[in-house]
């Protein structure tokens, strides 16, 4: 896998956590990718996103559960479906991120 699809499946990220509603973690950091650490930055913020959007749904799961007013249940299990989409997301790019890992450890040296 090379640094190019590495990219474009950062992009894709980018703009599915854009669609789903997720604002990026920092607004300088996505003025100055360079500063910011670049590729493992980017990457922890990815992870954090993906927190951030299960540990809200799991809240308005609770919240709904308990009765507590203004919490609809399609506003529930819409935040749910994004917190799994996104950890599906997640899961596939580590998955990537693996496979690219093991494919440079095999070669020829």
């Amino acid at each position: 896998m090379s640094i190019a699809a590495i990219e474009s499946v950062l992009q894709q990220m980018r703009a599915t956590a854009l669609q789903a509603g997720f604002a990026p973690a920092a607004t300088q950091a996505a003025a100055e990718p360079a500063a910011s650490g670049g590729f493992a930055a980017e990457l922890q913020r990815s992870i954090n996103n993906i927190s951030d959007a299960q540990q809200h749904a799991y809240g308005q799961a609770e919240a709904f559960e308990l009765g507590k007013p203004g919490v609809a249940l399609n506003d529930v299990m819409v935040d749910l479906q994004k917190a799994n989409v996104a950890f599906q997301t997640g899961l596939q790019v580590r998955n990537r991120l693996v496979a690219a890992y093991q494919e440079v450890m095999n070669l020829p040296a």
